[in-house]
């Protein structure tokens, strides 16, 4: 269990990270022609309209987690394929850009941050980066409701996608299944290196 201090600090990293990953999916629908999450007032990086209990618990305590998905409508998207592969890593990118960003400023600026905000200030800009990659790899695992599994839909071969279509009815389950068993690190901590490995440390 975390102490109540570091949780604090945690927070906005959650907060962001949550409401940019979803962002960033819906505004990539919007691009390609969807206009779903507009319309549902998803486009938005008010936490509030993104905020999932479970998902934003699992980030706060445990490092990796999910928000509530954005909802798309593959039928817009001009380039089927193609779009949906967007869509759905548009969340894990932005993610991964944050914490690119945050590592480059405590590279470049970290001394001065430290004396302007003292160590309290320095943790929700490390958390930041460990928040938005730990959501950044959780995302890419390929089961439903996950982007990864989306990603994976979209390189399927058309008479495999009724074995898709049945894993995405009961992949909720076997998530749960997976983090409560533990055996979900298998899947996650090599995702989680690779992305790690692209951060400019």
């Amino acid at each position: 269990m975390k102490d109540p201090v570091t949780l604090l600090l945690t927070l906005p990293a959650v907060l962001w990270a949550i409401s940019f990953h979803e962002f960033c999916h819906g505004y990539a629908a919007y691009l390609v022609g969807d206009p779903t999450a507009s319309r549902a007032g998803r486009l938005s990086l008010n936490p509030l309209h993104h905020f999932d209990l479970v998902g934003t618990l699992m980030l706060l305590f445990v490092g990796f987690g999910w928000a509530k998905p954005v909802p798309i409508n593959p039928g817009y998207f001009r380039h089927p394929k193609r779009d949906l592969i967007f869509v759905s890593l548009a969340g894990v990118i932005g993610n991964v850009l944050t914490a690119i960003v945050c590592v480059l400023f405590l590279r470049f600026l970290g001394n001065a941050w430290f004396d302007l905000a003292g160590r309290a200030g320095v943790t929700v800009v490390l958390q930041m980066i460990r928040i938005n990659m730990g959501l950044a790899a959780f995302n890419l695992i390929p089961i439903p409701p996950l982007d990864g599994s989306r990603i994976l839909q979209a390189f399927l071969p058309y008479r495999y996608r009724e074995y898709y279509y049945w894993l995405e009815r009961y992949g909720i389950i076997i998530l749960c299944v997976l983090l409560v068993t533990g055996v979900i690190d298998i899947l996650y901590y090599p995702i989680a290196r690779l992305l790690w490995s692209l951060l400019p440390f």
